[in-house]
């Protein structure tokens, strides 16, 4: 018995409306687990491979993949110049401090703000590890349904689904870790003594800007683009991580 392939479940958006209907109407209104087997029971032709790979299998497949995806993620960004040396990543300097890197540059002392926009990248760097635990949260407490809707959805439907679920409680869960990291990085002295020069100056606007803030925002923007670099990785290669479950689920023999 051949096991199903994520060409399988690429056919499942182009099944008839009818199909769907059939497929709902055959099980308890809104279950929608059972509406995923019935489906996919159709989908394989009547081959009986739906039997054998239950919902929970799919669904572990899936959220397997997203954590291993993710933990690659956190994996890239959370080490020294992970976001400081990656062009795509890499944290500038808030536009606020932008006229005092221009102003300093005029009196040779533009490496100051140089030494702060690192230390704001080494911060993100520090604190992104600790985004793992609250992705693999997010994951474990996906239903069958977020499952199936995203198998269904567009090529960064996962992207978007932690997007849309994540993003607020990302950040506040994240700035303690972002402040600690800050202060670890010497963010606060960097600035410090950046600002001290600028404002010894004459007659330059005063600036404040909320470092913390940033970098979460900043941090969280990073992981999410390569979370979607994944997501696309693992649709078009999804035995690439070759766990027994997802040999199993979506392998080819």
């Amino acid at each position: 018995m051949k096991t199903p392939t994520l060409r399988h479940f690429a056919l499942i958006p182009l099944l008839s409306s009818a199909m769907l209907v059939s497929s709902c109407q055959s099980t308890a209104t809104g279950d929608l687990m059972n509406i995923g087997t019935s489906i996919l029971q159709q989908t394989m032709g009547g081959t009986g491979v739906a039997s054998a790979l239950s919902q929970q299998d799919i669904s572990a497949a899936f959220k397997q993949a997203l954590q291993i995806g993710t933990g690659e993620v956190v994996s890239q960004l959370g080490v020294t110049n992970g976001f400081n040396l990656d062009p795509n990543i890499r944290i500038p300097l808030p536009d606020k401090l932008a006229q005092v890197q221009n102003i300093l540059g005029k009196i040779g002392m533009s490496s100051l703000m140089d030494d702060l926009e690192l230390r704001l990248n080494r911060a993100a760097e520090i604190a992104t590890p600790h985004a793992k635990e609250l992705f693999f949260n997010a994951i474990t407490e996906m239903t069958f349904d977020d499952v199936m809707n995203i198998y269904q959805g567009p090529q960064d439907s996962a992207t978007q689904y932690f997007k849309s679920k994540m993003s607020s409680p990302l950040s506040a869960k994240m700035s303690p870790f972002v402040n600690n990291a800050v202060s670890q990085a010497g963010v606060v002295q960097a600035y410090d003594n950046a600002i001290s020069q600028y404002k010894s100056i004459p007659f330059v606007p005063d600036v404040k800007a909320d470092l913390t803030t940033y970098v979460v925002d900043e941090g969280i923007s990073g992981i999410f683009y390569y979370l979607g670099q994944q997501e696309q990785a693992i649709r078009q290669d999804p035995v690439r991580h070759t766990t027994e479950l997802l040999k199993r689920v979506f392998g080819q023999k």
